[in-house]
């Protein structure tokens, strides 16, 4: 049986040691948001009742030492409902992460003897933690540092050897990506035109991080198309089930070792798989489907916006009309709504034209970087 141990301590050297030592004596893991403040870790851990936690200090002491155990073999627990609410516990298991570090560093021709992995995302989350369990369980030279600076991303090349990483779409352009060989960005849209260093990935908590990379699946990943275009996913890197709050686990709801997403997707011309929205974005607006990535990416190619978000507002008319929120690049005039709409309407028709736009200084998002739509400024 495996004990869960929470790992509430920044990153660092004594991070990676930490997580070492957890897999060597057979236990799994969880990683409490460091961003949190003290009142909100304490609620963290009450709420996901490890038996054990690690501080700062490196020092292993008792929570709920009683607690019910998780099964041999179970390695790593992720909550995906973000900091906020009771979160949804994800476990995976050794084999699984294995698996996605077998073909992550497939895919990316790892070289043993010269690549060297940078983990800057957080570290609760598989964005950031994914990095360290590669490194760890393919013996690939790791560097550990406690979250995003841009300088620090920026010289790790120079200064410490780091040839790979993993990013989001919004610091890509804070940062001087030239000197590494590959850096993985998963999250929001994204500009297309990137160098060719830049590897987009599509995956989610329940996957084990990123299964499809710049629209191929890894090898041994499954892809499909099910009802209404939904993303449908089989991968030996699908979590073991949910973690319940008296410790029992619970299947992941799938059908046949396919996990059904939220997520609405097509294959483009090329045989890639395109991700569309989540199936809750849809906005309907005179009849017509209109996905919000779509236009949020053409958005990002402007020089004169920095930042964009679309979403559907009722509409006594259309039933819902498109609305873009545009952090406006200060070094440009703000674009006007006849030009945008234009824009829009010349490249993906005059349904995903916006009907209004409204400028905002700063767009809400996650610690990695996904829009919040329900509150989007």
């Amino acid at each position: 049986m495996s004990r869960l141990v929470a790992l509430d301590l920044p990153g660092g050297e004594l991070f990676k040691t930490v997580v070492s030592k957890v897999w060597e004596q057979g236990n799994a893991l969880v990683v409490v948001p460091q961003r949190l403040t003290e009142d909100g870790r304490e609620k963290y851990l009450a709420d996901i009742g490890p038996h054990q936690v690690v501080g700062p200090d490196g020092v292993l002491r008792d929570y709920r030492p009683d607690g019910a155990e998780l099964a041999e073999g179970d390695a790593l627990v992720v909550c995906s409902s973000g900091t906020t609410g009771h979160p949804k516990q994800i476990v995976h298991t050794m084999a699984g992460l294995s698996a996605h570090c077998r073909m992550v560093h497939s895919r990316l021709g790892l070289d043993r003897c010269s690549d060297k992995w940078l983990a800057c995302l957080p570290l609760d989350h598989l964005g950031g933690f994914g990095v360290v369990a590669r490194s760890l369980i393919d013996d690939v030279t790791l560097m550990v540092v406690d979250g995003f600076d841009a300088d620090v991303v920026s010289n790790a090349p120079n200064d410490n050897n780091v040839t790979l990483t993993s990013l989001v779409p919004t610091v890509l352009d804070r940062v001087d990506t030239t000197p590494y060989r590959h850096v993985l960005v998963g999250g929001s849209a994204d500009r297309e035109t990137r160098p060719a260093n830049i590897v987009h990935t599509y995956g989610s908590t329940e996957t084990g991080g990123g299964v499809v990379y710049q629209g191929k699946p890894l090898d041994g990943v499954e892809i499909r198309l099910g009802a209404n275009n939904l993303i449908e996913i089989c991968s030996p890197t699908i979590g073991r089930g949910l973690r319940n709050d008296d410790g029992s686990v619970s299947a992941l709801p799938s059908q046949s070792g396919w996990l059904t997403t939220q997520d609405i997707g097509r294959w483009d011309q090329q045989g890639n798989l395109e991700i569309l929205g989540r199936n809750d974005d849809l906005i309907i607006t005179g009849a017509e489907n209109v996905w919000p990535a779509p236009i949020e990416e053409l958005l990002l190619r402007r020089d004169d916006v920095a930042d964009a978000m679309v979403m559907g507002v009722d509409d006594d008319i259309w039933g819902q009309r498109v609305i873009a929120f545009i952090v406006a690049n200060p070094g440009s005039e703000p674009p006007s709504l006849a030009d945008i709409r234009g824009y829009v309407s010349n490249v993906l028709g005059p349904a995903h034209a916006p009907r209004e736009i409204r400028f905002v200084g700063e767009l809400a998002r996650g610690s990695l970087g996904k829009l919040q739509r329900n509150n989007p400024a």
